[in-house]
């Protein structure tokens, strides 16, 4: 006797604030954050978009849970990525957070723009900063600038990976109006700015470590640690 198909409707996770920021996170590299709406996670999701206020009031907080959940993320990676640094241990640390904080807004589109203002939702991220925190109040900083020293490296990176997705919004993808050549023919009559084009729109990599290091430079002269 042949059995009869399965006709089990798939198992649909319940509805919760992480199972629609996941859903916004994947639509983002689909939509970006302008048209990313709550009508179309409900789709995604398959339920009606009105079920989505029982756990988000507006855009905004979904957004910050959308920031939280790449926290999640970010923190539970196992940072195998990371050659091991050269240095005092404090830097080797700033390096290896804020190159993965990098990665991790690069890795959706416009995923700068969700991380910047937005408002953690849990305290998965507390244990992370405590411990970047430690490792620089042991190395010799006090603590008001062990805080001025790590948020100026993380605003640094937001703020560098925000004009680098404005150039190229996901990786392979480059917007129009930010040919280097062309820059450089308008420009012109301005040879410093037009030869600056290179140095602005090329070579984030290299422009991005180079910039880090500058941040952690001045700390280290500034405060007088080795």
């Amino acid at each position: 006797m042949t059995p009869k198909p399965d006709r089990t409707p798939p198992r649909v996770p319940p509805l919760s604030r992480t199972t629609v920021a996941e859903a916004a996170l994947r639509l983002l590299n689909e939509s970006g954050l302008e048209k990313l709406t709550l009508r179309a996670i409900a789709a995604e999701l398959d339920v009606k978009a009105p079920a989505l206020y029982w756990h988000f009031k507006n855009k905004q907080e979904l957004i910050d849970e959308m920031a939280t959940e790449m926290v999640r993320r970010m923190t539970a990676g196992d940072g195998g990525h990371e050659p091991e640094a050269a240095g005092p241990a404090w830097r080797a640390q700033l390096l290896a957070a804020n190159r993965a904080l990098r990665r991790a807004l690069l890795s959706y589109r416009d995923g700068a723009r969700v991380f910047s203002g937005s408002r953690f939702t849990g305290t998965d991220h507390a244990e992370h900063v405590d411990a970047q925190l430690r490792i620089l109040v042991e190395a010799g900083f006090e603590l008001p600038q062990a805080v001025r020293t790590l948020t100026t490296a993380f605003l640094y990176t937001l703020g560098f990976v925000t004009e680098e997705q404005g150039v190229h919004p996901v990786p392979g993808e480059r917007r129009e109006g930010f040919d280097v050549a062309e820059r450089s023919e308008r420009l012109a009559a301005h040879p410093l700015a037009a030869a600056a084009g290179p140095h602005l729109f090329e070579d984030y990599d290299t422009h991005f470590e180079e910039g880090l290091g500058l941040i952690l430079d001045g700390a280290a002269a500034r405060y007088g640690i080795r």
